[in-house]
Order: structure tokens, then C-alpha cells, then sequence
């Protein structure tokens, strides 16, 4: 079973693979397991002996173009060619039309707001279930920074059949929960003017958020806010890695919480919750510092 309509599988395309293997495999606690093939270098980063994600150098001609290190998440879809399709009807682009891979019959897109994002049929390195969202070293929260999160919404659920999620008391108007498969898998929120491109911020389960944010620093990422706190006692962290991958770590905190709204992130979101006011720097995050 795919699970059509969820995220189900995340890959990092990165300039340095074996530097961007060593820091999460000692920020996440990720093993690496080779799956080269004779054409295509791949390492997978797996949680216990589960594969959960991919690693792969950023092809030399994506960098040409100004592509620089990145997550990407794939949504399962029963037929990727009818997917494309629709999102190139719908006013997306399609920028590898879709191909047989390593990991199944992929195709990478963008949204109308031009955030990239990929199609998978037939995943082969693993099921990623959507119910072990919570588990240690997986991606338990999907963020887009939209520019226009309304639309954006519009556009995620026609094409995938993502509704709204759970309503929550310390969620307000400008902040949109979604689900999946009747699972709250992310959250959308319409990014500030002349902030970051728009893009998919996924966040990775740890144990616990301050000790993982210290080996953040430790391998030489950098961390732009937090850890804050979430109601029900989860901390949150966003960062970046030793390229310049922006990602967001998730997991437990041992000191006092520090309350407030916040929908900024140094020009990314936040995830939509209670976390903490602090007088942001707009130019200090990793697309301005690439």
C-alpha cells in the first residue's frame, strides 16, 4: 500500500553527501545503509533498520541553475502521470516529468507558488506509514511557508484530497492544519513579504530537543529558533545543516517553557503554535545566507 494522498518518503540532495551523512546520522541518531545503483550514487538514512529518507549529491546540472542543498518530500500517488497532469492544469510545473528510479516512478514538481515537491507510484525502499508519525527519527510534521497558504490549501487538497485538520485553541486564522487519511500530517501559513522563497519544511522526531540541539552545533549547523515549546510538552527547534539544508527538529524539553505566538521564524513560519516573541532578524536565515 502506497498511502496515496500522504508524504511517504523524504530525500536530501545535498554538496557534500558524506558530511550531510555524518551530521544526521549524529543529530537524528540515522544509521546509513548504501543503495547505489551502477548509475546513481544513494545512500538511505534509516531509523532502527526502517528506511526513511534518501540522500543523493545535488546533480552538478541543478547546481548550474542555482539549485542549492534541499529537502524534499515525495507524496504517494496511485498514478503519477495522471498527477502531473492535473498539477500542470491546475498552474504547477513539472521540472522532471515522470521517470523510473531508484526508489519507484518518481516526478518532481512545484506548486503554483513555484514550492518544489515530488510524486511517487510504487515506493521501493520502504513504507513510510503514516501512523508512525510520532515514532523517534521519523518526519512527524509536513510546513509549507506559502505565499499565499489559502491557495495554496485550495490547490494541495484538489489535487491530493487533503482537508482541513483538527481545529486547535492556540491556532489562529492566519495558521491551517491539514490532514490526510483523517491523520493531521502538517500545516500551512502564508510566509511575510520579501521573506524566503516559499518552501516544504519538514520536522524530524528526536528524543530530546535540547540535547539534539546541541549536536546541531556541534556539526557545525546553525540553529535559527528555539527550542520552544508546544502545548502538551513538545519542543521544537529550526535549523539548518552544514550545506545549508533547512529543516526542524521535535521532541522533549527539560526546562522552563516560554509562551507566546509567534508566526515567524526569521522569515519562515512556525509551526502554528504556542512557542516564544523574540525580536527576529529577517535577513538571518538560510536562503538569504546561501
Amino acid at each position: 500500500m502506497d498511502y496515496p494522498g500522504c508524504f511517504v518518503w523524504y530525500e536530501l540532495m545535498t554538496t557534500d553527501a558524506a558530511a550531510a551523512a555524518a551530521f544526521y546520522s549524529k543529530v537524528v541518531g540515522w544509521g546509513v545503509q548504501d543503495a547505489s545503483t551502477p548509475d546513481l550514487a544513494y545512500e538511505l538514512f534509516t531509523a532502527g533498520k526502517v528506511p526513511v529518507c534518501g540522500l543523493m549529491t545535488l546533480p552538478e546540472e541543478g547546481r548550474r541553475m542555482g539549485a542549492s542543498p534541499r529537502w524534499m518530500g515525495y507524496v504517494g500517488v496511485d498514478d503519477v502521470e495522471v498527477t502531473t497532469r492535473r498539477i500542470q492544469r491546475l498552474g504547477g510545473a513539472v521540472y522532471v516529468p515522470p521517470t523510473n528510479t531508484n526508489i519507484g516512478l518518481i516526478s518532481v514538481v512545484a506548486d503554483p507558488q513555484t514550492v518544489n515537491f515530488a510524486l511517487v507510484e510504487g515506493l521501493k525502499p520502504g513504507r513510510h506509514q503514516p501512523g508512525e508519525l510520532g515514532k523517534p527519527g521519523r518526519v512527524g510534521w509536513h510546513e509549507l511557508l506559502a505565499v499565499d497558504w489559502e491557495k495554496a490549501f485550495a490547490f494541495y487538497s484538489e489535487i491530493f484530497g487533503w482537508q482541513k485538520g483538527a481545529a486547535e485553541i492556540d491556532q489562529p486564522d492566519t495558521y491551517r492544519s491539514f490532514s490526510s487519511g483523517g491523520l493531521t500530517i502538517g500545516g500551512m501559513y502564508t510566509k511575510r513579504p520579501g521573506g524566503p522563497l516559499p518552501f516544504w519544511l519538514l520536522y524530524f522526531n528526536v528524543e530530546e530537543i535540547d540535547a539534539a540541539v546541541e549536536r546541531v552545533k556541534a556539526g557545525g549547523g546553525r540553529v535559527f529558533e528555539g527550542p520552544d515549546e508546544l502545548p502538551g510538552g513538545s519542543w521544537i527547534a529550526r535549523c539548518a545543516d552544514p550545506q545549508g539544508a533547512a529543516f526542524a527538529l521535535q521532541g522533549k524539553g527539560g526546562h522552563d517553557s516560554r509562551v507566546g505566538w509567534s508566526t515567524e521564524w526569521s522569515g519562515f513560519s512556525s509551526r502554528g503554535r504556542l512557542v516564544a516573541p523574540k525580536p527576529r532578524d529577517p535577513a538571518r536565515t538560510p536562503d538569504s545566507e546561501s
